[in-house]
């Protein structure tokens, strides 16, 4: 069996989905109750939440198989914070809790707060049916 060469650029990924999670984040403020859009939307961002963690893991693999231990160490560091917005807007989401995830959401937006995407963007609607594809993966 050969190995895995992944062709996609892992930061480029990243960015797509910093990008992507703005634009949900946009549509997230937008709605004045609980809908089905909601859902999706809060759904959306944990799942590119766990999509960035699993590329930051990725991407320090290589270096930390030539000893970069150092350039690792401080990747990891500049990730921090995915990993416990993750959890606690995964478990907000699970319990259909608003005001959990509007806090959540007010953390991201302030990470995000740099990501510059435009009103006229090409990315979509990637959060329709988010909120099946969270349930079908827990």
């Amino acid at each position: 069996m050969g190995r895995v060469i992944y062709t996609e650029n892992l930061a480029a990924e990243r960015n797509r989905m910093m990008k992507a999670m703005s634009v949900a984040l946009r549509e997230l403020t937008k709605q004045t109750s609980f809908t089905h859009q909601t859902r999706d939307l809060a759904a959306f961002l944990v799942l590119a939440l766990d999509s960035i963690s699993v590329s930051i893991e990725r991407s320090v693999l290589p270096w930390e198989k030539r000893d970069y231990w150092v350039k690792a160490d401080r990747f990891r560091m500049d990730w921090a914070w995915v990993e416990p917005l993750r959890l606690q807007l995964r478990k907000a989401v699970e319990g259909e809790s608003l005001d959990d995830i509007a806090i959540g959401a007010a953390t991201l937006a302030v990470k995000l707060k740099n990501i510059k995407v435009s009103e006229k963007h090409r990315l979509g609607s990637p959060w329709q049916g988010a909120w099946g594809k969270l349930n079908s993966i827990s």
